[in-house]
């Protein structure tokens, strides 16, 4: 394909894009792996910035994905770990978690372990995709389809798929993907207890983005879509005093906290961790 071609205002606008693309997906997921939305905006910007920084090649991106999002919250047992100690303590975990995932990948690259990946079969790698999917659908569903997730939880609990649930789990406790397939199941089977704004506003945004490009602007760059939902969705909520689940107000850090450079002059408000006590 040969070396891109270096253009200024191109550059730009694809880097908006896909920042600008990048704000919903972060939400999403840090709901996705278990904790509060803004915590994705919040996190995400030191370690994209590193990457950047890092990467020598022009065709890798680093952004954020559904599938570790929800692979890291059942490994790590979320809901009952933020339930007994707390949101702050399951953050610490999830990044003590991917630190170690981190350290892990460089080890098994190291040994080649790439290359053998490649000679994995194709059923397992769509079997893979496809039960990882139904997680990502199954995770949201509660803010799609119910102004407030915990209304999926308590309804499935009461029906009899709440019955089958608890009949796997005593059979194979490990059993935890049984929580998604039945909340999909009654979501399915029971549009009558959905909320009607809600799931509105779900279908209209999935489906603007799924077949916008047939009828977007050609000139209109990849991505444009999300960012157009995502900006109409946000208004709508402004100015219709929206009482669904929103991300809600992001907290502050004090002034004094973060990290400078220039003697003060230049501050980034973020909060670094300590590695020892993270990994203890």
């Amino acid at each position: 394909m040969g070396q891109p071609k270096f253009n200024p205002v191109r550059d730009v606008i694809s880097g908006a894009i896909m920042a600008a693309t990048s704000v919903p997906q972060l939400i999403a997921y840090a709901e996705t792996v278990g904790y509060a939305g803004y915590r994705g905006l919040t996190t995400a910007g030191a370690p994209l910035l590193a990457w950047g920084v890092a990467t020598g090649s022009p065709w890798m991106n680093a952004g954020v994905t559904s599938l570790t999002a929800v692979m890291a919250k059942v490994d790590l047992g979320g809901e009952a770990y933020v339930a007994k100690y707390g949101e702050d303590e399951y953050v610490n975990l999830v990044s003590a978690y991917s630190l170690y995932i981190g350290i892990a990948s460089i080890v098994m690259a190291s040994f080649g372990f790439g290359t053998l990946a490649q000679k994995v079969p194709g059923a397992v790698k769509t079997g893979f995709k496809w039960g990882c999917e139904l997680g990502v659908l199954a995770s949201a569903l509660p803010n799609g389809l119910y102004a407030f997730g915990s209304n999926l939880k308590a309804n499935v609990a009461k029906s009899a798929l709440g019955e089958v649930v608890k009949s796997v789990k005593a059979v194979v406790p490990g059993a935890t993907g049984v929580n998604g397939v039945s909340n999909i199941l009654y979501a399915a089977t029971n549009p009558q207890t959905w909320d009607p704004l809600p799931a509105v506003i779900f279908f209209s945004c999935t489906l603007f983005v799924m077949k916008a490009k047939n009828f977007l602007p050609k000139w209109m760059p990849p991505g444009s879509e999300v960012v157009i939902a995502t900006a109409a969705a946000t208004v709508f909520s402004v100015y219709t005093e929206y009482d669904g689940g929103v991300v809600g107000e992001i907290p502050t850090i004090s002034s004094d906290r973060g990290i400078s450079f220039f003697g003060g002059i230049v501050k980034i408000p973020i909060e670094v961790m300590d590695l020892k006590t993270l990994l203890d």
